[in-house]
């Protein structure tokens, strides 16, 4: 089969032939008709990942959207090593398969597969968000921003405050109020008079953790 093909840390993956995966217990064979490209990616690629360098050769791509033998389609966020989701096949354990919802494009799902799951995830999973709450997005006009904007209002949030750096973006997401993020030290009263009472859930993709000083 044809796949984008990872012969040497760091260097540039090319189109290649690859062995087609052979069927295994636990897993799946998935036909990929789109895959995603994140950060994740990169550090497998350039050897960096915290986890230790993958075998090579490999095929690279960790997640994607493809059909299963019976023809259903898929999202799926993990493939059986030296096997990646940049191919015309891949091996997929059973439990990383997950369902995609029909008139939603291959290419939206596997695009917004791992941001998608992760800004909605930190709000109906992590936060516990309950109807009726504020909600405070910051970085909303990132992917996993903007997604979580969206994904508070379908959990019911009853006022929804998206702050970022100024861009026009910002001001099109939809939430109830917005907050510029420039520099100004009124900040936090703003971000007091956006939500018109207190902040119930803050998603914050800006956090940088600063090493203590001894």
């Amino acid at each position: 089969m044809r796949a984008a093909v990872l012969h040497e840390h760091g260097a540039t993956p090319w189109v290649d032939e690859f062995d087609d995966p052979r069927e295994r217990s636990g897993c799946a064979l998935v036909h990929v008709s789109a895959a995603g490209l994140h950060h994740l990616d990169l550090h497998k690629a350039s050897g960096s990942f915290y986890t230790g360098p993958p075998p090579l050769p490999a095929v690279v791509g960790t997640d994607g959207v493809g059909r299963l033998q019976d023809g259903s389609r898929v999202y799926f966020d993990e493939s059986v090593p030296p096997y990646g989701s940049m191919a015309e096949r891949t091996l997929v354990p059973r439990e990383a398969l997950l369902p995609v919802a029909d008139g939603v494009d291959d290419e939206v799902a596997a695009a917004l597969g791992n941001t998608g799951l992760g800004g909605w995830l930190a709000l109906e999973w992590r936060s516990g968000l309950q109807p009726g709450e504020t909600v405070l997005v910051l970085g909303a006009t990132g992917a996993v921003g903007s997604v979580a904007v969206q994904a508070a209002r379908l959990l019911g949030a009853g006022r929804v405050i998206a702050a970022d750096l100024p861009n026009e973006r910002l001001h099109r997401l939809g939430a109830d109020a917005v907050v510029e993020i420039d520099g100004r030290d009124d900040l936090t009263e703003r971000i007091k008079d956006a939500a018109q009472g207190e902040v119930d859930v803050t998603i914050d993709m800006l956090w940088v953790r600063r090493p203590s000083r001894p």
